[in-house]
């Protein structure tokens, strides 16, 4: 809970939870605060395991934050909204057009790297960075690291395996983002057939997603239906993604997800996003962990031949400057546009 010595910051008020029947997944929930003991983690691999490759997100609980704290970090969030000015928006825009940096401000986020002190931020934010500092390390330490330990794990491979691809002070780019999205016309629903982020994978290996009432996140199942992500209370939402994919040679597949208008009773309320995106180190290889027991025994699916895989630094450029800029085509499938990065095919789900 914030100190009487913190910052004040205007509390951010969110829409109520939705009445709405919607069609949500069936998330697995891993009890975070178990992988303290040998049988808690031993347990917790095979969860998250089974709920890797059921539906490819699942749920933290326990994770080791307050409720609390937890609105306070929102409070926090919606600052580089509400307190900044167009204006001195620009000023910290992000380069990511020109050279894969994501740090600032793009349309609706604001990205602030693991290290605060890595960029210059508007006035407004320059009380709160020790408190950014301190969730950007609360999630490495207490949620990203036992994560990647339990996947080594489900893996047969040392627990400090993909730990060693996710060193802290690393260069890389892992960082938390604060994502607004506000309440959209009619005229603008209609242009993009009420779907506000096109169906995706992410680019790094886990994201966190701090949960939030307002429904408008689906992912889409294994058999190919959308289904709607349901809040739950200071809970963490986590998915894998594409370098995941890469390092575990298409076991753990990133899971298609998309950002939709809200349910119908939340539609006049903003949505304000939490999120740890995790990004292996910079000059980490991406490819297959063939020494893992798991994968010699499933089969390893490569996404491109091991001399031609990009480094996470290379990957992270690409996706990010070709976000937005590059021309997509029809794919095979329905309602799905294609690009090629690094001899990989990516896929874009409307």
């Amino acid at each position: 809970m914030p100190s009487t010595s913190s910052p004040y910051v205007p509390h951010y008020v969110a829409a109520p939870p939705t009445e709405e029947n919607l069609e949500y997944a069936n998330l697995a929930i891993i009890d975070i605060s178990k992988a303290s003991s040998e049988e808690g983690c031993a347990a917790l691999a095979i969860e998250l395991r089974e709920a890797l490759l059921n539906l490819g997100f699942f749920y933290v609980v326990n994770h080791g934050y307050s409720q609390a704290q937890t609105a306070r970090m929102f409070d926090i969030a919606d600052v580089p909204f509400s307190a900044v000015t167009d204006g001195e928006k620009q000023i910290y825009a992000s380069t990511r057009k020109q050279n894969g940096m994501l740090q600032g401000y793009t349309s609706v986020q604001y990205c602030v790297n693991r290290d605060v002190t890595k960029r210059k931020h508007p006035e407004a934010l320059l009380p709160l960075l020790q408190e950014i500092q301190e969730f950007s390390t609360h999630n490495y330490f207490n949620v990203l690291y036992p994560i990647l330990r339990l996947i080594a794990r489900s893996l047969e491979l040392p627990e400090d395996t993909l730990v060693n691809k996710h060193v802290f002070d690393a260069a890389g780019e892992t960082a938390v983002r604060f994502i607004k999205y506000y309440p959209r016309t009619e005229e603008e629903e209609a242009k993009t057939k009420n779907v506000w982020l096109k169906g995706h994978t992410d680019f790094g290996s886990v994201t966190i997603l701090w949960s939030q009432p307002v429904a408008a996140l689906q992912i889409q199942t294994r058999e190919g239906e959308w289904r709607w992500i349901r809040h739950m209370e200071n809970a963490l939402v986590v998915n894998v993604g594409d370098a995941m994919d890469f390092l575990t040679g298409g076991y753990y597949k990133g899971t298609i997800h998309r950002v939709v208008q809200p349910a119908v009773d939340q539609r006049d309320y903003t949505r304000l996003g939490v999120f740890y995106f995790a990004i292996p180190n910079d000059d980490i290889k991406l490819v297959p962990m063939v020494e893992s027991p798991v994968l010699q025994r499933v089969g390893i699916q490569r996404r491109c031949e091991d001399i031609e895989a990009p480094t996470m630094e290379q990957w992270r450029k690409a996706r990010t400057m070709a976000y937005g800029q590059s021309k997509l085509k029809s794919g095979k499938e329905k309602d799905v546009e294609e690009e090629i990065i690094h001899g990989v095919i990516i896929k874009h789900y409307n």
